[in-house]
């Protein structure tokens, strides 16, 4: 019998581990087979004692219960009862399989020390990635790979990193600053809207178990993002008001050190030759007042705003320059991650699976604890690992434990507790697995309906992640055709069409009038105040296609006017096409109506659109359709005139 991966995983063990962690997984198994209509035996308490000293610590233990069907569902792992009976009883086979060849073959039992990694540590390596587990996924300790040795400079920048990001957080914790932050907050609108989602929520899904702060922490990110921050990449001229470049940077005053601005932007004007300051200003209460900043900014001043709210939150530190924030929801118990400058919430994978980033490094920051939550934010483990180079793992599991330590010294016996029992279910999540579809941002698919409704991700027409034939024709209407004219435009800033031949008859969305969508999206960028239609991020190719059949009403076209927008940028490339069976006329996208007479006589055709091309991590944003400026509300970005004749 072929043995499964997690199976293999559990087979590296010494024989005495893996002995008593099979008899273990064993019995769960042949209690759900012999009672399968018992609930009891279907769900796994994260915090059991058993089940946190005998199996979370031994690489591939948890993960032959995520094979056998067990799915994490908050503080348990739960057996559904849509779960296959048959898979359950394959992995359950396999490891009963392996136990009696060892005790047949009678193997020297290996000794092996039974100790658990301190819960106040959290550098946790899945044990299902590599053979090189941290302590804390497994029995055994850590010896580093001699290829990759950890400097004493390197250990040493990366302890103030720690220490700094660790003390920051603190500031968080001042009261006086909290009600300042309050302040700033339209706390009862945001609440009247959370609790007319929640409402909506639960009439949804009638099982709904979210709570109002759920809710409330979408309509800070709404506000945050909407309202109240605003991005700089460079600020306009103090004195012209038109475009600055950043070029050397200046030396700080002692207001911007004062303010944790060690580092001040030059943004030059060309046409003034006027330097306007940029303080990157790294203090919560500073931000308050200029609310404007990138990605630093923005998360800092946000997890201010949360903390201010009553949420727990965390500062996310990821080596590969971004921050963000964690807030921990009570009803869901569990951490969610929330990015304040992309307005997203509980999306972990977006910056791996959907930015492409090459993760290594993300540690979570709060007034409690470090937490390094790399392996939420990541389904390519063994990628990530071979990654981790900058310390020892063995290092970082120590210098995160001595952190801890040192922090909840005054923290109570009870809130301890709570806190070892939410990193439990961290540990879980952890190693949970994870496996996004292609162009997917990662959301977790085991959210409730009504988390999912109050995400917006049942919502089919911005996926775009694979060929969809959403199917809809043009065809003449009545109207249309006593007057044998069909005339549409779509406005991008409005997301709707005007049949104008067809007393102006509005349809609204981009995706409501397509004939097919292949990985592509509509994109509204609020810092700029842009849309436009694009690939979706990792895809290397996107198509949209229009169209158009006048044989039902027993007509043909006459002739043919197109105006189409497209706007290419770096390498991007967009190819635009008239489709008349299998020929295809290209045309250009430069925003101008073109007279097309070939199509005369045919009673079909297609408009087609191509996306391709760009450079790095951005490039599906190399190529657009339609981008207008949210403000130009009257301007058409697509336009279609048809005369029709009889056929």
């Amino acid at each position: 019998m072929a043995l499964s991966p997690a199976v293999t995983t559990l087979g590296e063990n010494p024989n005495e581990v893996f002995l008593d962690v099979a008899k273990l997984l064993l019995t769960y198994a042949d209690n759900i087979l012999r009672y399968p209509n018992e609930e009891k035996y279907r769900s796994i308490r994260i915090g059991n004692p058993t089940f946190f000293t005998k199996l979370l610590p031994i690489k591939g233990a948890v993960e032959c219960l995520f094979e056998m069907g067990f799915e994490e569902a908050e503080t348990h792992l739960v057996l559904p009862n849509s779960a296959s009976v048959e898979q359950l009883k394959l992995i359950r086979d396999s490891i009963a399989a392996e136990r009696d060849q060892r005790q047949r073959a009678g193997q020297p039992v290996q000794p092996t020390a039974q100790t658990v990694a301190p819960l106040a540590s959290t550098s946790v390596l899945p044990s299902s990635s590599a053979p090189e587990s941290s302590a804390a996924a497994s029995s055994q300790p850590v010896t580093p790979p001699p290829s990759q040795p950890s400097s004493l400079e390197n250990s040493m920048s990366f302890f103030l990193t720690l220490q700094s990001n660790f003390q920051h957080v603190m500031l968080y914790e001042n009261l006086e600053l909290q009600q300042k932050a309050r302040s700033h907050i339209p706390h009862q609108q945001l609440s009247s809207a959370a609790e007319h989602r929640l409402k909506e929520a639960k009439e949804a899904d009638p099982e709904c178990k979210l709570g109002m702060e759920d809710f409330l922490v979408l309509e800070l990110l709404r506000w945050f993002k909407q309202d109240f921050f605003s991005w700089v990449d460079c600020l306009p001229c103090s004195r012209c008001k038109g475009k600055t470049q950043n070029t050397t940077a200046l030396s700080p005053t002692p207001d911007d050190i004062r303010w944790g601005a060690q580092r001040v932007e030059n943004h030059y004007c060309q046409s003034c030759q006027l330097s306007t300051r940029f303080p990157r200003y790294n203090n919560p209460e500073k931000l308050l007042e200029t609310r404007r900043g990138r990605c630093g900014e923005w998360a800092n001043c946000f997890t201010l705003c949360c903390r201010a709210l009553g949420f727990e939150a965390r500062y996310i530190w990821d080596s590969t320059d971004h921050v963000w924030t964690e807030i921990y929801s009570v009803s869901q118990r569990r951490w969610l991650h929330c990015d304040s400058c992309e307005k997203g919430c509980d999306n972990p994978l977006l910056y791996e699976v959907g930015w492409g980033k090459k993760l290594a490094y993300v540690l979570a920051f709060s007034k409690d604890q470090v937490v390094d939550v790399t392996w939420r934010y990541s389904c390519k483990h063994p990628e990530v690992l071979s990654r981790r180079t900058r310390v020892q793992e063995a290092w970082l599991l120590h210098t995160i434990t001595g952190l801890n330590v040192s922090r909840q010294q005054t923290l109570s016996p009870d809130r301890k507790k709570e806190l070892t029992e939410r990193l439990l279910v961290e540990l879980v999540e952890f190693i949970s697995p994870k496996k996004p579809k292609q162009g997917e941002l990662g959301g977790r698919n085991s959210g409730s309906l009504a988390w999912r409704i109050a995400r917006g991700e049942t919502r089919q027409a911005d996926a775009g992640t694979s060929t969809q034939a959403t199917g809809y024709v043009f065809t003449p209407t009545e109207k249309e055709k006593s007057d044998r004219l069909l005339h549409v435009r779509y406005s991008a800033t409005k997301d709707q069409y005007c049949r104008v031949s067809n007393n102006s008859e509005v349809v609204q969305s981009w995706d409501q009038c397509v004939w097919r969508k292949e990985s592509v999206f509509r994109k509204v960028e609020d810092d700029w105040q842009m849309v436009y239609i694009a690939r979706t991020e990792g895809s290397f190719v996107g198509r949209i296609s229009w169209k158009f059949d006048f044989s039902p009403a027993g007509m043909k076209i006459k002739s043919v006017s197109v105006m189409a927008s497209s706007q290419t940028f770096h390498s991007g490339k967009v190819c635009w096409q008239l489709q008349v069976g299998q020929i295809a006329t290209e045309f250009s996208g430069d925003g101008k109506m073109q007279s097309f007479q070939s199509l005369s006589g045919s009673s079909e055709f297609m408009v087609v659109a191509t996306l391709s091309g760009g450079k790095e991590e951005t490039s599906w944003q190399h190529s657009q359709l339609f981008r207008r400026s949210l403000k130009e509300t009257e301007e058409s970005s697509f336009e279609i005139l048809i005369h029709l004749e009889d056929a």
